[in-house]
């Protein structure tokens, strides 16, 4: 079973910056990407940023591009979201994801989300 636990959010203004981890327990060698979604009040959730972890190569969703960076440290099995000049927009729960395939079948594994919340 995998276990994922959020932590670093918090209240911050708009320009501060910060840092969510993400640590994960499990069968952290299966995973085939490791990711970050967030989800505002009344708004679906949204992709933030992710990581396939066969060569480490990150995507980020447009809004959050040059300001929001993904890093894994592969020996703690944790994966932070650096935050920078961050926007009242940014303001939502943010959710760790993991994904695993097992026999060809794909299974999602989530967190119970760290609120982050940008005062303008």
């Amino acid at each position: 079973q995998v276990q994922l636990v959020e932590s670093g959010g918090g209240l911050v203004q708009a320009g501060d910056s910060l840092r969510l981890s993400c640590a994960a327990s499990g069968r952290a060698f299966s995973f085939a990407s490791m990711g970050w979604f967030r989800q505002a009040p009344g708004k679906q959730r949204e992709f933030v940023g992710g990581v396939i972890m066969s060569g480490g190569i990150t995507s980020y969703a447009d809004p959050v591009k040059g300001r929001l960076t993904i890093s894994r440290d592969n020996g703690k099995n944790t994966m932070y979201l650096d935050m920078n000049s961050l926007e009242h927009e940014d303001t939502a729960v943010y959710y760790c994801n993991v994904q695993r395939i097992i026999y060809g079948t794909m299974f999602n594994y989530w967190g119970q989300g760290t609120q982050v919340t940008v005062s303008s």
